[in-house]
C-alpha cells in the first residue's frame, strides 16, 4: 500500500535588492525547504543557444556578448538599468520562460509533497504571485542600510540609487507581501526572524 503523499506549502520569497533574499534561501534550505532561485533559471535560460539567448541578442545586439560567447550580465545590467523601456523588453523576452519553469519545479514540489521556496526579486512587478504560493515572504531594509551595502559591493552611489529605483518600492511590496523578514542586523537575527515568520505559517 503507497503510503499518502504529505501536502506541500511552497512560499514565494521577494524583497528589494541587498535585502537578504538569498541568505534566507540558505536558511530555509537549512531548515529542509527545497529552494529555486528565479535568478539562476533565469540565468541558465539565457545560455548561449538557447531560444531565449537568441531572442535577447536580436533585441539588444552582439554587443552584450562576451568573448566566451555568452550573454556579458554586466553589458545587460548596462543597457537596461536607468532604462525603463529597455529593461521592460528584457523581462518580456525572459519572463515568460522563467514562469514556465517555476511553475514546473512548483509542481514537481507539490507532487513530491516537499515543503518548498521560490525567490524571485521581480515577483510582483512580473505578475508571478500567481503562481500558486501557500504564503509571500517579502525580505526587507531600510533604504540607508541597502546604499551602504550596494556601496560595499562596490557600486558607486549613484548607481546603487538607480538599482533601488529600478524596482518595485519596497514598501509596496511590503504591504503586498503575507509577512515581512526584517534584515537589518546579525546574519543570527535573519535566521531567528525567518524561523519565526516560518512558524507563524504553522510550516
Amino acid at each position: 500500500m503507497t503510503a499518502p503523499v504529505r501536502n506541500a506549502f511552497v512560499f514565494g520569497i521577494t524583497g528589494g535588492i541587498a535585502c537578504g533574499k538569498s541568505e534566507v534561501g540558505r536558511i530555509l534550505e537549512r531548515m529542509g525547504f527545497a529552494v529555486c532561485d528565479a535568478d539562476v533559471v533565469a540565468h541558465g535560460l539565457m545560455r548561449k543557444g538557447t531560444r531565449v539567448f537568441d531572442q535577447v541578442v536580436a533585441h539588444f545586439g552582439a554587443g552584450i556578448v562576451s568573448e566566451s560567447g555568452e550573454i556579458a550580465r554586466p553589458a545587460l545590467g548596462k543597457a537596461v538599468f536607468g532604462n525603463p523601456a529597455q529593461r521592460e523588453a528584457l523581462n518580456r523576452l525572459v519572463h515568460p520562460a522563467v514562469r514556465k519553469e517555476l511553475a514546473e519545479w512548483i509542481g514537481g514540489r507539490r507532487r513530491l509533497g516537499e515543503n518548498a521556496a521560490v525567490m524571485i526579486p521581480l515577483l510582483f512587478e512580473s505578475g508571478m504571485q500567481d503562481l500558486g504560493f501557500d504564503a509571500v515572504l517579502c525580505v526587507s531594509s531600510h533604504e540607508a542600510l541597502v546604499l551602504e551595502r550596494l556601496e560595499r559591493r562596490g557600486l558607486a552611489h549613484a548607481e546603487a540609487g538607480q538599482r533601488i529605483q529600478s524596482q518595485m518600492p519596497l514598501a509596496e511590496k511590503e504591504q503586498r507581501a503575507d509577512l515581512v523578514i526584517w534584515n537589518e542586523g546579525t546574519l543570527d537575527d535573519l535566521e531567528k526572524a525567518t524561523r519565526k515568520a516560518v512558524a507563524r505559517l504553522g510550516v
